[in-house]
């Protein structure tokens, strides 16, 4: 007990990096992957939705996608996708915005909002089309 008061720092640091290596593993099943992307895209003809900056944007997104920055979302997604049980999914470079901006379609009132988990680096690694603007 002694050696743990002394050395809460180290049980700190050990601790977070447990975390840090499960969390890959608790989050996985929280978005979509490329081939069910693609079904969404050929089926319900999904809106998809790169919340990349216009500069990342233009050097490689999804054929077809829109391009929404992060920061514009909550003021220009009426503009793009007027009805909200329309099914949209977001799109970035590696997932994590495209998951927030997820979150903000939900509470602005989107239905059928989905994330790409691994963004465009996981929808290159399937393989998928690119576009460059």
């Amino acid at each position: 007990m002694n050696f743990l008061l002394e050395n809460w720092m180290l049980l700190c640091v050990a601790l977070a990096s447990g975390v840090a290596l499960m969390l890959p593993a608790l989050t996985k099943g929280n978005g979509l992957d490329p081939q069910g992307m693609v079904q969404l895209m050929n089926r319900e003809k999904a809106v998809v939705i790169d919340v990349c900056e216009p500069d990342e944007f233009a050097r490689g997104h999804v054929i077809g996608a829109k391009n929404l920055p992060l920061g514009q979302l909550e003021a220009k997604l009426g503009q793009l996708v007027k009805n909200k049980s329309s099914q949209v999914v977001m799109v970035c470079q590696v997932g994590a915005r495209s998951a927030r901006a997820a979150a903000t379609a939900r509470k602005l009132g989107y239905e059928n909002v989905q994330s790409l988990s691994g963004g465009l680096k996981a929808w290159t690694a399937a393989s998928m089309p690119t576009e460059k603007a």
